[in-house]
């Protein structure tokens, strides 16, 4: 198990590295374009099998204890260690960035993205897998940084080489907001590590902050939670999303909305949670605000692009539902009960699976039709996808409902497990408070429902047209990639026993101060 979650983190670097060197002879094959593209997918695939075999050899019956754990002196002088391990928060994201990432090698060995050499494609999948794993796994507040910030540079080249109208000005945004709130995090987290004398997050979660000041907690809480917010992304600093998921390909929005944002939430329930209990005591009020204009933000954002007229992007809309969907994640955390962050833990996941489905089926859309313009798509009576690509159009509406959060799909739990804990939240909160911000956000899930069913309606339905060119439903390779997926959606919503029983003894314990 050790060994195995090391293999998981590094093998993808080694991956990447053999995918820039110039293949073996026997095994060019007669396109060498395909060659990297297969050694992206057997890369993948090799680190999903060892992701769930890491799962299945979990102990399940102990989620809050960390488990594979390394623990290697790195750097003696600020003592900085080569920390790894997991629980039950942090296995079901290493789980999913596996999965994903698998999906996407294997969409794009059959639809490589236009753009330049495979070679350089494939390497930095790679890279950005390795620096998402690493970031579930280490248990080092520096190296989680190193880690946090590793992920920026190939995502930045995806957007900007393989990506669409506007990638370069898109992806210049999307690398300056990130690092300058990666500046303010490092500043955090240097300040909780030079007061409290060490950097290691499982002894500080141990610690509980009672090694920090409240003025301390309440500084570090400002600059790391900055640094969160900015990856997460909420309201208001979320403006470079849109246009890093508009332009971006297809693969590319898959893994930065069901991977990446994951990250800066994750952050907040391992660092800020339990390291700086005070200060997030100070700033839940504040947090659950943001989140709270950030659901109704988003959706009525969403609603004006779906509206006939607008010229909406339908790979813009659903990122600016991204918006509102960690919107509730933040809610859940701003809470501080064990039922709000296992909402938003498990409202993490959901979102990973609908949303990574959603932009691999808009991608799809836009390949076949050559635009994502909601108005171009719908026409004067609608897209008629039911009638014209059935397959393609069925799987379109039950991403959507499952993104409205109906029950019986994994939408649901996140979002309902985050209004209950708004309801009663911590001691020290204000009731009244979280009761104003559950109800705005109760109200944010009708808004969700109408601009979803809206889409589905200019999409999905209205008149077939006679095309010159008719368009082609779900494909074999298109099929493989969404169905696990689609899979993994029914599964959560009626089966949500499996991951809450991970994450609520691990999420019992971090509130607790690292007593079970």
């Amino acid at each position: 198990m050790q060994f195995l979650l090391a293999f998981i983190v590094v093998a993808p670097l080694l991956g990447a590295v053999a995918a820039l060197l110039p293949a073996p002879p026997g095994l060019k094959g007669r396109n060498p374009d395909q060659a990297v593209l297969r050694h992206g997918v057997t890369v993948t695939g090799v680190i999903l099998i060892a992701a769930i075999v890491l799962a299945a050899g979990f102990d399940h019956d102990h989620p809050s204890k960390m488990q594979a754990t390394t623990d290697i002196s790195w750097i003696p002088a600020l003592d900085v260690r080569i920390h790894l391990g997991i629980d039950g928060i942090s296995l079901p994201l290493l789980v999913l960035t596996a999965l994903l990432t698998f999906l996407c090698a294997l969409y794009s060995y059959f639809k490589m993205p236009e753009g330049p050499s495979p070679k350089a494609f494939v390497a930095l999948i790679l890279v950005l897998e390795s620096g998402t794993l690493a970031t579930f796994a280490v248990l080092d507040l520096l190296l989680f940084f190193l880690a946090f910030e590793m992920v920026l540079i190939p995502m930045y080249f995806l957007i900007a080489r393989w990506g669409g109208a506007q990638k370069q000005a898109a992806a210049w945004k999307f690398i300056l907001y990130t690092l300058l709130g990666s500046v303010v995090m490092l500043l955090g987290l240097l300040l909780v590590g030079l007061e409290s004398g060490t950097f290691d997050m499982v002894a500080l979660a141990t610690d509980n902050g009672r090694g920090l000041t409240s003025s301390v907690q309440v500084v570090a809480v400002l600059a790391i939670g900055i640094g969160l917010a900015v990856k997460t992304p909420m309201w208001p600093l979320h403006s470079w999303l849109p246009d890093a998921h508009t332009a971006a390909p297809t693969v590319g929005s898959v893994l930065l909305a069901g991977v990446m944002l994951k990250m800066g939430t994750y952050g907040f329930v391992r660092i800020l949670l339990p390291i700086a209990p005070d200060g997030m005591r100070t700033f839940a009020p504040y947090l659950a605000a943001f989140a709270v204009v950030g659901i109704i933000y988003g959706s009525l954002a969403c609603l004006a692009l779906a509206r006939p007229g607008a010229k909406g992007d339908l790979k813009r809309l659903i990122a600016y539902s991204s918006v509102g969907h960690m919107g509730f994640v933040l809610l859940g955390i701003a809470s501080m009960t064990p039922t709000g962050v296992n909402g938003a833990l498990f409202a993490n996941i959901a979102h990973g699976l609908i949303t990574g489905l959603l932009f691999f089926l808009v991608g799809a859309v836009k390949d076949r039709y050559g635009t994502a313009d909601l108005d171009t798509l719908a026409g004067a009576t609608g897209a008629a996808l039911y009638g014209r690509a059935p397959r393609l159009g069925g799987l379109l509406a039950f991403a959507a409902i499952a993104s409205l959060g109906l029950p019986g799909l994994a939408g649901f739990w996140g979002e309902m497990l985050t209004l209950f804990g708004a309801f009663d939240p911590a001691e020290g909160l204000s009731r009244p408070a979280f009761l104003t911000f559950m109800s705005i956000a109760a109200f944010g899930t009708l808004l969700t429902a109408a601009y979803l069913l809206v889409v589905v309606r200019r999409v999905c339905m209205g008149a077939k047209r006679e095309e010159p060119h008719p368009i082609a439903d779900v494909q074999s390779y298109e099929f493989a990639a969404w169905t696990p997926l689609a899979a993994l959606t029914v599964l959560a919503g009626l089966w949500p026993a499996v991951l809450l029983g991970l994450t609520d003894p691990a999420v019992q314990k971090l509130l607790a101060g690292g007593k079970s």
